[in-house]
């Protein structure tokens, strides 16, 4: 089996008596992108300077094709990076903005190389406009080919959609995934903003207090979270007390719902709402709240084991309304488990 082209070993980093970073360790392979993804105060934004270089990490390793950068200046790391809020020189030419880090290449060769790097990005044919004639999303792709011209052998994007209209964020998003994705650079992004992660991310590290929770592909995040904490902050969900009465099932109320997890005992009983069916059996409730998602709408239900939130048509229920709920798919975790 081959090693992971970026691979982290025990990195730690500590300010003061604050554990930004602790015993951080990860893998990942050649031309994937990865998303750290967090709240703030995670760790995050710490773990790429450190990545970077520009935090010197207090113990731990970062190897790169199995060379360790850790010791090596910021500079002498080849890597790329994307800053939240691009840097770019409003005062220069989109050539001469991803040029700038070029200087001591031949003339010919930094043409071409500028060249490619808009090419990449989709943006060739834009070297003579200025910055302040370009949308949002095409500053962020100038950014995007800055930092690959110097053709690095990694590349890091801090928040890269932060400073965005919402309604550009979208359309950016399956941009920057498609020029990543055409480069085949290996690539490192942070961001607290889950839909962003799954985007764009082929793998999602979700970190808190500095410390590694759960690294893997979107779908495995969502659908077997490792702990009460990702279940939560990845994607919405119900929690709601219950008790696991055999194995795949756990009583919830006076009902019995699939469970899946290894907790038994009394158990805080994780639901998505896309999981939940609003019928006539099941646990009972009353409507408190009906959220208008387009063609459906997430319903907020009381019920005897606690607030239940559930994806259905509009006209499903109407606000008051009494209604029955059943699960079809539930992770459960020992109650006192984080």
């Amino acid at each position: 089996m081959s090693q992971p082209f970026l691979r982290v070993e025990g990195l730690s980093r500590r300010f003061g008596d604050h554990q930004a970073v602790a015993d951080l360790s990860f893998g990942l392979a050649r031309g994937n992108i990865l998303a750290l993804l967090g709240p703030s105060g995670s760790g995050k934004t710490t773990t790429l300077r450190l990545l970077a270089g520009f935090e010197h990490p207090d113990a731990g390793r970062i190897l790169v094709d199995g060379m360790d950068v850790a010791p090596l200046k910021p500079a002498e790391r080849r890597f790329g990076m994307v800053f939240q809020h691009y840097a770019l020189f409003p005062h220069l030419t989109v050539f001469e903005n991803i040029a700038f880090g070029l200087d001591r290449t031949e003339k010919a060769a930094r043409a071409a190389r500028v060249a490619e790097a808009l090419r990449l990005v989709d943006l060739a044919g834009f070297e003579a406009r200025g910055i302040s004639q370009l949308s949002g999303g095409q500053q962020q792709r100038v950014a995007l080919a800055r930092a690959l011209a110097p053709e690095p052998r990694l590349l890091f994007l801090d928040e890269p959609l932060s400073n965005l209209d919402p309604s550009l964020r979208e359309r950016t998003r399956g941009e920057l995934r498609a020029a990543l994705t055409k480069v085949g650079i290996t690539t490192v992004l942070v961001t607290h903003e889950q839909e962003e992660a799954f985007a764009l991310g082929d793998h999602v590290a979700v970190l808190r207090d500095g410390r590694l929770q759960q690294i893997g592909t979107p779908t495995a995040l969502y659908e077997t979270p490792a702990n009460r904490f990702v279940a939560t902050f990845v994607g919405r969900a119900s929690e709601v007390p219950g008790s696991v009465v055999a194995e795949g099932r756990v009583r919830v109320g006076d009902v019995e719902w699939p469970a899946e997890g290894s907790a038994s005992g009394d158990v805080t009983v994780v639901v998505r709402p896309e999981q939940v069916t609003i019928g006539e059996t099941g646990l009972a409730g009353a409507v408190i709240e009906r959220r208008y998602l387009g063609g459906r709408a997430l319903f907020r239900i009381e019920t005897a084991a606690g607030v239940i939130e559930a994806e259905a048509p509009v006209r499903t229920a109407e606000v008051g309304d009494r209604v029955r709920v059943t699960a079809r798919r539930t992770v459960v975790f020992r109650r006192d488990a984080e």
